[in-house]
């Protein structure tokens, strides 16, 4: 039994959720979200709750969709109501990021500065040398992060690059701390 799958997903108010077609359809504050449904999956609306079934209990596939799709649901209405926020911190001499309209541009060591074009439902900003992502959809906030780290990853020897806050890059000596150990 899966036991987020069994939790009763709770409806904030000013929310609405409904199915049109084979997809779940999330209304709020923070815009709009859609979610395709798996056919082995059923949901049930009532007293301002969704509840989640499946086909078969017994089968470890549908115990298994059972589980995301209570996650990815309760994801869907935590975005329309609180949004998703990653923060990137950029390491380094002459490392910078600046916005340029709705676009992030990157200065890091490269001969030409490297543009992040920003989604739909994304924003960025920029402050010093952090910048923060957000939006409603958690897959797309955490794809755009882990894009934008791709551009110059955090390096071990001098820390250079670009890293998420609350990493933690682990440090290797150089060859002349190598050298006089020995």
């Amino acid at each position: 039994m899966s036991r987020i799958g069994k939790k009763r997903i709770v409806i904030p108010p000013g929310v609405t959720a409904g199915i049109e077609g084979n997809e779940l359809c999330v209304k709020g504050p923070k815009g709009e979200l859609r979610l395709r449904v798996h056919p082995h999956v059923t949901l049930v609306f009532e007293n301002n709750g969704i509840e989640l079934k499946i086909q078969n209990e017994n089968s470890k596939q549908d115990r298994a969709l059972w589980g995301t799709f209570g996650s990815l649901t309760g994801n869907l209405i935590k975005g329309v109501t609180e949004g998703f926020k990653k923060q990137l911190e950029i390491n380094g001499v002459g490392y910078k990021a600046a916005m340029k309209g709705q676009n992030l541009t990157l200065e890091v060591g490269f001969s030409h500065p490297v543009e992040i074009k920003s989604l739909e439902g994304i924003k960025f900003s920029v402050e010093k040398n952090i910048i923060t992502i957000e939006g409603a959809d958690k897959h797309l906030v955490g794809e755009l992060a882990a894009q934008i780290r791709r551009v110059k990853k955090p390096e071990p020897y001098k820390g250079k690059g670009i890293k998420y806050i609350d990493e933690v890059v682990r440090r290797k000596a150089g060859k002349t701390a190598a050298k006089s150990a020995t």
